[in-house]
């Protein structure tokens, strides 16, 4: 199949262009930078400049590229996710919801029956169990700039859902940890650890869900293959408590183990937002992707996958 990458560089892009290719398909990915589309081109695939806010040049790429599939891995992340920093999610919003409705309007008008999008799978609402399927509801309430980044996703999500002759498939991943992502070895979260600045604040009760960037790639791969179009959760088979995965984290990177400090410390330091993160988050159920992507993680759990990708890139 003809496919077309938006955000072919980046830490799911890159290998999920090499992982396309592999498969026989034919990709073409999308990148602002030259440099990168070099990059893409080298490996044997196609690449076009082009930012996705450009929209005469964002309509001229997709209909040259004539795909069926459209794939939507925009992000723009900063290396230092500060969740204290009001403007940490701006970029990414603003993909989310102004780039994904030229991404649309692009592949509409290009003639691909398929999107597949890249959403989080760390939406869900603090109640009830601690592990949530893709029926469960949304953070309805969430403050400052982790509320901007969940009514972006869920922008995304309904804009990929209700277009008109478009199967839009969303891709809810977990946090993802493996070369390239903020939980690798040169990465934001494992400085935070070796400064010992990322607590287990009260008793560690928040859910997390990981997954590793191959098993994101396996899974957007598939999901571009086949699977009836919907949400999907794309995680590892182990949810876990930031208790029980972050001591396991921090011993992989060879860094101490985590502080432990009370809810009110924490708030006091970095505030509710960051607390009621800390504390309440819930993990997601990837039953539904294994069983109608025909998909299974190869890292089925981080406890594995944190040791063996830091020892690889440490």
């Amino acid at each position: 199949m003809r496919v077309f990458v938006a955000g072919a560089s980046g830490a799911i892009g890159r290998p999920l262009m090499r992982c396309l290719l592999q498969a026989g398909h034919t990709p073409t990915g999308m990148s602002r930078r030259a440099e990168a589309a070099e990059e893409i081109r080298a490996d044997g695939a196609d690449a076009v400049v082009v930012d996705v806010f450009d929209r005469e040049a964002l309509n001229e790429a997709v209909a040259g590229a004539k795909p069926e599939v459209v794939v939507h891995q925009l992000t723009a992340y900063p290396a230092r996710l500060d969740p204290r920093d009001p403007d940490v999610y701006a970029g990414t919003e603003r993909l989310r919801t102004e780039g994904t409705r030229n991404l649309l309007a692009a592949a509409t008008s290009a003639g691909a029956r398929r999107i597949v999008a890249q959403s989080i799978a760390f939406i869900y609402e603090p109640v009830g169990s601690p592990v949530k399927d893709e029926e469960a509801a949304i953070l309805s309430a969430a403050a400052g700039p982790f509320g901007s980044a969940v009514a972006a996703a869920v922008d995304l999500e309904r804009q990929v859902m209700g277009t008109p002759g478009i199967e839009g498939v969303v891709l809810r991943y977990g946090f993802f940890y493996g070369p390239g992502t903020h939980y690798a070895a040169d990465g934001y979260y494992a400085d935070q650890f070796h400064r010992r600045r990322f607590p287990i604040v009260g008793s560690g009760d928040a859910t997390y869900s990981f997954i590793h960037v191959d098993d994101a790639v396996a899974a957007t791969v598939a999901a571009v293959e086949h699977g009836e179009p919907g949400i999907y959760n794309v995680t590892d088979d182990d949810p876990a408590r930031v208790r029980v995965w972050a001591p396991v984290y921090a011993e992989a990177l060879g860094a101490k183990p985590p502080r432990q400090i009370p809810k009110l410390a924490a708030r006091v330091a970095a505030g509710a937002e960051v607390t009621g993160f800390a504390t309440t988050m819930r993990g997601a159920s990837n039953a539904k992707a294994k069983r109608e992507l025909d998909w299974q993680p190869l890292h089925s759990s981080w406890r594995e996958g944190f040791r063996e990708s830091l020892r690889a890139r440490g």
